[in-house]
């Protein structure tokens, strides 16, 4: 790996060296996501990545969690009591129910069986209850009573970030059973903790003051010399036409778009469509950016993937402006670097896995893709989905 503590390395050699379950956790910008594709890359096991919604799925490489152990979108309850009826709208699965309504076909279940490595990423929204069913199920097919049915897990978040959700009318119930939602204060972890291990070197920031500030804010400590020191960045009449290069982080999809409207309709010349190429099984609720993608000569933008070319001339979160257009070609300037470059189109792959027969390994089978343009309308987003991403300006709208 480019960008490798110790932490990261000891956590590479106890994957592959040992059975027992990590919980890998550290801030934004310790490199999790890199450490990530470099066990997928290197580990010998046979490993299913999985992720609590669709999104996060398609951006680790991997299937969701309810997809890969068919789970129904109910809370789990982890006895065989009566299960309660609160509405129609809120439902509930002990195991007798689950057990009994639970339908997977041979070749699930193959994969499951083979598994050696279960790698749970954006683990901060998982639930409890979702976690014990997970465990239930995969005991029941593996036929091994060992946690998880005697799979490796590794969790992977930073608990700070998106919390698990859960509906009040669940919660009543579920309250019974847990003391709190996330994953930890499920059964099977408070029986069975994983080795915890903290990435704790930043690469995305180098500034020690500002990270320190970071960190404060982050623990909700902030201390009167903090605040003294972001006030120093505090422009009530902030004015993005005269501040070039700078990305609004809003805290509402809402006055994100209205920005990002509003300054494209500002700019004159022609305006330019582009469209995905979808094929196969590709769902719209898993579509990594907006189906048509709008842009004009002058409009600001931001990459969403990295450059997976020898040349590595763009990563995930840098922005650029578009010099040129035309029906098939779109060409970003990069204004500090006096760079040009033309964007292609990137596949992004729906998969699921399977088990090959012969060599009873599990491989990814592609099963839908949507081919597009890495880039979005970037005069603002939302603090939601800047997560993970690096920007070198960048203006904070907390209204």
């Amino acid at each position: 790996m480019e960008q490798v503590s110790a932490a990261a390395n000891y956590t590479l050699r106890f994957i592959n060296q040992t059975n027992k379950s990590i919980f890998l956790t550290g801030k934004a910008g310790t490199g999790k996501t890199t450490l990530l594709k470099e066990i997928i890359a290197t580990t010998h096991k046979n490993t299913v990545v999985v992720a609590p919604t669709g999104i996060a799925a398609l951006n680790a490489n991997g299937v969701t969690i309810h997809s890969m152990f068919q789970l129904p979108f109910a809370a789990f309850i982890p006895d065989n009591k009566q299960l309660p009826h609160f509405s129609d709208t809120v439902k509930f699965e002990n195991r007798d129910s689950l057990g009994r309504h639970f339908k997977m076909n041979n070749a699930k279940r193959s994969v499951i069986r083979n598994m050696e490595l279960l790698v749970i990423d954006e683990v901060s929204m998982l639930r409890a209850d979702v976690l014990d069913a997970m465990d239930f199920m995969m005991r029941r097919v593996r036929r091994n009573e060992s946690p998880f049915g005697g799979v490796q897990v590794l969790f992977i978040g930073d608990l700070l970030q998106l919390p698990p959700v859960v509906k009040n009318e669940e919660w009543e119930m579920l309250k019974n059973y847990y003391r709190g939602m996330f994953f930890f204060h499920s059964h099977v972890i408070q029986q069975f903790p994983p080795l915890y291990i903290e990435l704790d070197k930043i690469f995305r920031q180098t500034d020690a003051e500002f990270i320190d500030v970071l960190n404060n804010l982050r623990h909700n400590k902030i201390t009167p010399e903090d605040v003294q020191l972001l006030n120093q960045f505090v422009q009530p009449n902030f004015d993005l036409k005269k501040n070039k290069g700078f990305i609004i982080l809003t805290t509402h999809n809402a006055k994100a778009d209205t920005i990002n409207a509003q300054s494209l309709k500002d700019l004159e010349g022609k305006q330019f469509t582009y469209i995905p190429e979808i094929t196969g099984d590709f769902p719209e609720k898993i579509y990594p950016l907006e189906e048509q993608l709008q842009l004009k000569v002058g409009s600001q933008v931001i990459f969403i993937k990295n450059d997976l070319n020898f040349e590595k001339q763009f990563f995930n979160g840098k922005m650029g402006v578009i010099s040129s257009l035309t029906e098939k070609e779109i060409f970003v300037h990069f204004p500090e670097e006096n760079k040009t470059i033309e964007v292609e189109r990137y596949e992004w792959q729906n998969i699921r896995y399977k088990v090959n027969e012969n060599t009873k390994e599990i491989e990814e089978e592609v099963i839908g893709t949507f081919v597009h343009y890495p880039i979005k309308l970037a005069w603002a987003i939302t603090v939601h989905k800047s997560q993970g991403l690096t920007f070198d300006k960048a203006a904070l709208d907390v209204s």
